[in-house]
């Protein structure tokens, strides 16, 4: 390619990019023939790629590479020949020459002695596996013990830098060129091409306005014809005709002049749209990477993890070619790794259960990535074993996290939220693998990061299917633009389950509370005037402009004043001095340059669910209720985690409490700041503020100094309870521990019984 300049990049550089591009097709060959070992295609992409390594290596005087990439040749040429069966002892020697390659290629100078140990080890048990007349083997001078085979299942990737991206390069010959860019640029790219695009769509109102100013030029003529007729009836006319008239012709002068102005203008603004429309639509694309980048490692970590626990595992992954924000794409791999590993170690079965139970011997993970309605689906599943919901209430129970009665009551889908808390597991033993019940905990910390959720599937004896749904980007927001309080507000579309209208007359009182008919189940009402806290909304009109937002059994419909249409407005983060606005995520400039918030919908979610839980809705409030609420001792409770947090609230409630809630730290300090509460309940570990903080909050202002502080965390050692009462907490309980009686007795010896 002689029209390509690497002169930048050294020759080690070079090979490094070839070595990762080639080790892919090696590993993915390799697995390919560890299940159809006379696949012809495979091997000939297996040999091909071993053959263009050496020739690398070569010209770059790297002997230890040539040696290793020799043998991998000759074993795949003889494989090719017949004369030997590549078995699984095959396949784990060819592997570990693939991370012998890497770890060679990872020296920071070339390493020219190919007689070291490891490069005569690896050659010599490779051919002995590849002696003729030898079709299954085992690896003898390779073996890995347990715990080296542990590391292998969980490889590295090679990965160019993490604030570096690669983009094709115009006017290059052949195959794109890759040139080095930083995220920060591509990010400061990107956000100059949204704001070239929303000028060049200014250019439209302008035009419409000269638009309105022709006519106003027409209006103007008539109005000099009108003033021509009368001077002509006038007696004294005979010097002010001439200079009406000649005002009259630069009139239409000028007219003519901007008509012509206004069809270059016409011209301008539809090729400075088109224009800066492909410069934002290119500049996007370049952010976006095939889903397959950020996953292929996966395949050989499954499949090495299996090996390592005794279990046959393949990783099937669908969607490859899906394209995903490089970001997003980035913050997947934890996450995916957290799955993948439990699916491994906790969903397969070991090889007797799977014959048992007249299973293949391989078991198969699936990981599948498609786009729906806006949005990025990943799914992860396997054909395990499935979860034991009665094994798990076992568990719930043993933890103290619930009793006995109230683990019965619950749904499957209540059951299986128990598997998203902080250190909840259902493996008795900790492993370096798993059962420390992180894992989870991360998957649905980053889905809430990014704006998405993730949802969790089960059968007993067929297997386990976790789904995130995900922005396609978090550079781009496709929004539904709706107006509240005279205001435009975006809605993100990844948010939202439906927009309808629905007929005033369809609208009913369900306990108190408005609600509609929705998919055969009953959907509660909330106006956004009232979460938001604007001004009282008035209905207009037979029908209320709906939309549908939560997941599962908690779906709220809030109300907005109109609905203005589908937009996709490039975002703009919040200036960094304002932390965070409740409701809010970011704001954007719409066509004509005006702002527009877009809402953060898992915040309001907490809003609506702290206003419906406290019955503090105006369409709700009852005389009753407030005279009620007046009598009993009143409670906050303040956990992050929605399963602990409606625990103890069902548990306060049912002892005559009046109880209130805040979904994390910083909510809790402006409920306590703005009301008034006997006790206030909180968690440690919360987003935006955590419980510590709150406490010396509460404890150092003046007005709140007095109001008991319970802190109820999972951490039980004795530093932690220290800290938790240093910074004035009243009263410091385990979840550990934790059990109905014993909150309920703690809480009584705080501020008594609740109608006392």
């Amino acid at each position: 390619m002689s029209g390509e300049d690497f002169s930048q990049f050294s020759m080690l550089d070079l090979f490094r990019a070839e070595l990762e591009t080639q080790s892919h097709a090696l590993t993915t060959g390799l697995l390919a023939l560890e299940r159809n070992p006379s696949a012809a295609d495979h091997l000939e992409a297996c040999m091909r790629s071993a053959h263009s390594l050496k020739g690398a290596a070569r010209i770059i005087n790297f002997m230890p590479a040539v040696a290793v990439t020799h043998a991998m040749e000759e074993c795949f040429v003889a494989a090719q020949r017949g004369q030997i069966r590549l078995g699984r002892g095959h396949i784990d020697i060819l592997l570990k020459g693939v991370d012998l390659l890497a770890s060679l290629a990872s020296q920071s100078e070339l390493d020219t002695d190919e007689d070291a140990p490891e490069i005569t080890d690896f050659v010599d048990a490779l051919e002995q596996a590849s002696a003729p007349a030898r079709t299954e083997v085992a690896t003898p001078v390779l073996a890995a013990q347990p715990s080296r085979a542990l590391a292998s299942a969980r490889p590295e990737p090679a990965r160019p830098e993490p604030v570096e991206a690669g983009i094709p390069a115009s006017g290059s010959a052949g195959p794109d060129r890759i040139v080095r860019l930083t995220a920060g640029s591509l990010n400061r790219l990107l956000g100059l091409a949204g704001e070239a695009l929303i000028e060049a769509r200014r250019l439209r109102p302008f035009a419409d306005s000269l638009v309105r100013l022709k006519r106003l030029q027409s209006d103007l003529g008539k109005a000099f014809d009108s003033l021509n007729l009368g001077l002509e009836q006038a007696t004294d006319s005979e010097q002010a005709l001439p200079a009406l008239a000649n005002a009259k012709q630069k009139l239409v002068t000028m007219q003519e002049f901007l008509a012509k102005r206004l069809e270059e203008l016409d011209s301008i603004d539809r090729r400075v749209t088109d224009l800066a429309n492909r410069l934002y639509d290119e500049t996007l694309a370049s952010r976006m990477r095939p889903f397959e980048d950020g996953v292929k490692q996966y395949s050989r970590m499954v499949r090495d993890l299996g090996m390592a626990l005794g279990k046959m595992v393949r990783l099937e992954i669908v969607g490859g070619s899906t394209t995903i924000d490089s970001d997003i794409l980035e913050q997947l791999d934890a996450p995916l790794g957290h799955l993948l590993r439990n699916a491994v170690d906790h969903g397969i079965e070991t090889l007797v259960e799977r014959l048992a139970t007249g299973k293949p011997e391989e078991a198969c993970i699936r990981l599948e990535a498609r786009h729906s309605a806006g949005r990025l689906q990943v799914i992860a599943s396997d054909d395990g074993r499935g979860i034991d919901l009665s094994a798990l209430r076992d568990r719930i129970v043993s933890r103290q996290l619930a009793s006995r009665e109230s683990v019965t009551s619950l749904s499957e889908e209540e059951l299986l939220e128990f598997l998203f808390l902080p250190g909840f597991s259902l493996k008795a033993e900790v492993s370096d693998i798993s059962g420390r019940g992180v894992g989870l905990d991360a998957v649905r910390a980053m889905a809430r990061q990014v704006g998405g959720f993730v949802s969790l599937t089960s059968k007993l004896g067929i297997g386990s299917s976790f789904q995130l749904e995900l922005p396609l980007t978090r550079s781009v927001a496709r929004t539904l633009l709706v107006e509240i309080d005279g205001e435009p507000y975006a809605f993100p579309l990844v948010g939202i389950v439906r927009a309808l209208n629905v007929p005033r007359e369809s609208v009913e009182l369900v306990e108190g509370r408005p609600h509609f008919r929705f998919e055969e189940r009953q959907i509660g009402l909330i106006t956004a005037h009232e979460v938001l806290e604007r001004t009282e909304w008035q209905p207009e009109g037979s029908e209320l402009s709906v939309i549908l937002i939560g997941e599962r059994d908690e779906i709220y419909g809030v109300i907005v004043d109109r609905f203005v249409g589908e937009r996709e407005l490039v975002i703009r983060p919040l200036d960094p001095r304002l932390a965070k606005v409740r409701d809010i995520s970011a704001a954007a400039l719409m066509d004509d340059g005006s702002p527009v918030l877009i809402i953060d919908v898992e915040d309001l979610l907490r809003s609506i669910e702290k206003l419906a839980s406290s019955r503090q809705l105006r369409t709700l409030s009852r005389a009753s209720d407030d005279a009620a609420r007046k009598q009993r001792k009143r409670v906050l409770v303040v956990d992050d985690s929605l399963t602990v947090r409606e625990l103890e609230r069902k548990l306060l409630d049912q002892r005559g409490y009046h109880v209130e809630v805040a979904v994390d730290g910083m909510d809790g300090w402006n409920a306590v700041r703005s009301d008034l509460f006997d006790l206030v309940v909180t968690d440690v570990d919360m987003p935006r503020m955590d419980g510590i903080e709150l406490v010396k909050l509460i404890k150092s202002d003046g007005r709140l100094s007095g109001v008991p502080v319970m802190i109820v965390s999972y951490k039980d050692r004795e530093e932690d309870r220290r800290r938790g009462l240093d910074a004035g907490a009243d009263y410091y309980l385990a979840k550990g521990s934790f059990h109905d009686e014993t909150l309920i007795r703690a809480v009584a010896d705080l501020i008594g019984e609740a109608n006392e």
